[in-house]
């Protein structure tokens, strides 16, 4: 693990202090549809390097995930087909559940928003797996969304606040 620079602190009233330093995103299906980036992510990822370091975690279906991962200054995390859900949720675990935003769109992302301080789902173009809905503390309609919550947390409060 390398040594986090900064933090994302956020105080959600009735839920306490979040301390992330770590931002987990699923690829396909939740930053990208059909292998390719969606539009307005790398402007907002690179605006969140200051506060989060960002994983992009795949099983790599288009085979363009070291590209992707490299033109938005990520760090990857590749997984072996078969057990999707799981090695998601240790890569999580490994990075300090505490500490880590996970955001995806799909069944194999249930563990990991569950397991993560902070699970977002995403309803994009691929849809929303009921696994990936119910394991979220938040629903967003789309990834710029996602990403706009934690470059403007008083929305995360909002919505989160007991």
């Amino acid at each position: 693990m390398q040594m986090e620079s900064a933090m994302l602190q956020v105080d959600i009233p009735g839920r306490g202090q979040l301390e992330l330093a770590h931002l987990v995103l699923d690829l396909n299906g939740t930053i990208a549809l059909d292998g390719e980036v969606l539009p307005g992510v790398a402007e907002r990822l690179s605006a969140l390097a200051g506060s989060l370091t960002a994983h992009l975690v795949t099983a790599d279906t288009h085979g363009r995930a070291g590209t992707i991962a490299s033109r938005l200054g990520v760090q990857l995390a590749r997984i072996e087909p078969g057990n999707e859900a799981e090695q998601k949720r240790a890569l999580v675990q490994r990075l300090g559940a505490e500490r880590v935003v996970a955001v995806g769109n799909g069944t194999n992302d249930g563990a990991m928003l569950r397991t993560a301080a902070l699970g977002i789902a995403v309803l994009g173009g691929e849809g929303l797996a009921v696994e990936a809905l119910h394991s979220a503390d938040v629903v967003v309609a789309s990834i710029e969304d996602a990403l706009d919550l934690l470059l403007y947390p008083k929305r995360l409060i909002a919505t989160l606040r007991r």
